[in-house]
């Protein structure tokens, strides 16, 4: 079963956060504060953490940093009622895997739990690091190289990048990435990702016109082939 921790001050939020994922079959804990929600954060292990923006104590923006600070590595779930772009860039940054800005749909918030959910066991069942041709990508710390040389990705890209490689050399359909790294359980259009994959072969392969990793499976989706020789 797995464990949430929802860190929010409102206790109308709290309370109905709770009972709907209570309802889904996960073991909720609940914290009314930042102090209070780093310590679950540390004691209890949660497997996600829905947190709030605005909080006491300690903000949610700095309990984000600590928490990543501090290598635990629950998926994190922010809410919060600005709607800023800066802001919902600021949280993803720090470490945070998604957000949803208030007030927001239920239906819609508990779709992105499952996804994280789905995501984090992908993560755990894989693998910290990969490798293929002269690349080298950590998971870990989110950093990737060429050679010797590093190579920014965005959070997506290494997301991308590891649910492929989770599959061992399988085709994962556009269906399948989007559900499992957007978090969309509607999709709303797979151009998202094949933008995405043009943009990780540019990065990455040698011959992005070729690839020779990142291949695609025509009318399917794609697959991470670490031999180019396979």
């Amino acid at each position: 079963m797995a464990r949430v921790l929802i860190i929010e001050d409102d206790p109308a939020i709290a309370e109905g956060l709770a009972e709907s994922l209570s309802f889904e079959g996960y073991d909720v804990v609940t914290a009314a504060d930042g102090k209070a929600g780093y310590a679950a954060c540390r004691d209890r292990e949660p497997d996600l953490i829905v947190l709030d923006v605005m909080l006491p104590s300690i903000g949610g923006f700095e309990l984000c940093r600590r928490i990543r600070k501090d290598g635990i590595r629950s998926a994190i779930l922010m809410l919060t009622a600005r709607d800023g772009e800066t802001d919902r860039v600021s949280g993803l940054d720090l470490g945070a895997d998604d957000y949803v800005t208030k007030p927001f749909s239920l239906p819609e918030l508990m779709a992105r739990v499952r996804a994280l959910l789905r995501r984090n066991q992908l993560s755990a069942a894989g693998a910290d690091q990969l490798c293929f041709g002269d690349i080298a990508i950590d998971f870990r710390s989110y950093e990737a190289r060429r050679g010797d040389r590093p190579v920014k990705l965005t959070r997506k890209e290494f997301e991308i990048l590891r649910r492929l490689a989770a599959s061992s050399g399988e085709v994962v359909t556009r269906e399948q990435l989007l559900s499992d790294v957007w978090g969309y359980d509607s999709f709303p259009s797979t151009r998202t990702v094949d933008n995405h994959i043009a943009m990780l072969r540019a990065k990455l392969e040698v011959d992005p016109g070729r690839p020779a990793h990142i291949r695609t499976v025509i009318g399917i989706g794609y697959k991470l082939v670490c031999d180019a020789n396979s």
